[in-house]
């Protein structure tokens, strides 16, 4: 058995000996080009089903200047569900495009940020959608005058005027404390992310001004940010809920690990969590959640990067896909 280390891609010069015919006719049958004789033709496709010839399309199409037909997504991790659905809605516009799409998870690692997209740079990717780890973006500059062209998602750059698709965060987590004093309380939490994170510093901003405009003291020691593990959720809940009668959570991940905390006791907090996510409405109560289009931010992502592939030249722009708050039971426990 031969080592398949050592076995060598078969060439269009080795169909062309294989079935006697120059390598401008097996160009002309592997592009589907006229003026080849049939019988010609089976022979060439017969010799490429024996050598197992693929083209390689990437160098196919940079010899004829329409780029590499692939895209370079850099997400935070590809297992969390919000980024599933964030990447199947750029890989349903790119299809429609007749481009692939390449995916990384950066791991919330700007090191690893940095080097995936530049490795999908070096890779002639003919347009990147990255949801930024880090906070300094000018490493991809010379990508971006070079006519690569870039679209943030999620999060906004660092020291770099591009374009960019947002959740509205704070207008989110504003509705959430505004639905809460509503329904009476007033001693509200909030579990958030890293706070150097773009999206949990947002969320916190729209928490305070959201308690603002209701009326409810904003209590630094009811908030609690920072990486989450169920240990550390269950800390911070044993704490904050001593005084608290209502709980905002700042993602899906952590509404979970707070749910889990929470199972089994009696005097459960009423619950608003940022992010839906699969069986919240099935559970007891139903999780009242703060939801939006995460389809929409891909899909914006994917179709603002093809308007520029097309020659869109215009000032990098911002859009800001809307949130709402999707009432199932858990946020409407009153006081």
């Amino acid at each position: 058995m031969s080592d398949p280390g050592n076995v060598r891609r078969a060439t269009m010069s080795d169909v062309a000996r294989l079935a006697g015919v120059s390598i401008k006719t097996v160009s002309r049958v592997v592009n589907a080009e006229s003026g080849v004789h049939p019988a010609t033709a089976e022979r060439v496709l017969a010799a490429i089903d024996q050598l197992g010839f693929r083209r390689n399309l990437s160098a196919r199409n940079l010899r004829r200047g329409t780029g590499t037909g692939t895209l370079g997504l850099v997400l935070e991790d590809l297992a969390n569900p919000f980024y599933s659905v964030l990447t199947r809605a750029v890989e349903e516009v790119a299809r429609t495009r007749g481009k692939q799409v390449l995916t990384g998870s950066s791991d919330e690692d700007p090191a690893r940020e940095r080097e995936l997209v530049l490795e999908f740079c070096a890779r002639r990717v003919d347009g990147l959608v990255v949801v930024p780890a880090g906070h300094q973006h000018g490493y991809i500059a010379h990508e971006i005058n070079a006519g690569t062209p870039v679209v943030f998602v999620d999060r906004p750059p660092g020291n770099l005027d591009a374009d960019v698709v947002l959740i509205d965060n704070s207008g989110g987590t504003a509705l959430a404390a505004e639905h809460l004093a509503a329904h009476g309380h007033r001693e509200i939490a909030f579990l958030g992310d890293a706070p150097e994170i773009h999206t949990a510093a947002e969320r916190l901003r729209g928490f305070r001004e959201g308690c603002a405009r209701a009326g409810v003291p904003f209590d630094p020691e009811l908030v609690v940010m920072g990486p989450h593990t169920d240990e550390s959720v269950a800390e911070a809940l044993s704490t904050t809920l001593r005084r608290a009668t209502a709980l905002v959570t700042g993602n899906n991940r952590i509404t979970i690990q707070a749910l889990r905390a929470l199972a089994g006791r009696p005097d459960r907090p009423a619950l608003v969590g940022f992010d839906d996510f699969e069986l919240a409405d099935l559970l007891d109560p139903p999780v009242t959640v703060v939801t939006h289009e995460t389809r929409a931010l891909g899909r914006s992502a994917a179709e603002l990067l093809f308007s520029r592939l097309d020659g869109d030249r215009s000032p990098p722009r911002r859009i800001v896909v809307p949130t709402q708050l999707l009432a199932r039971g858990s946020g409407e426990v009153t006081r």
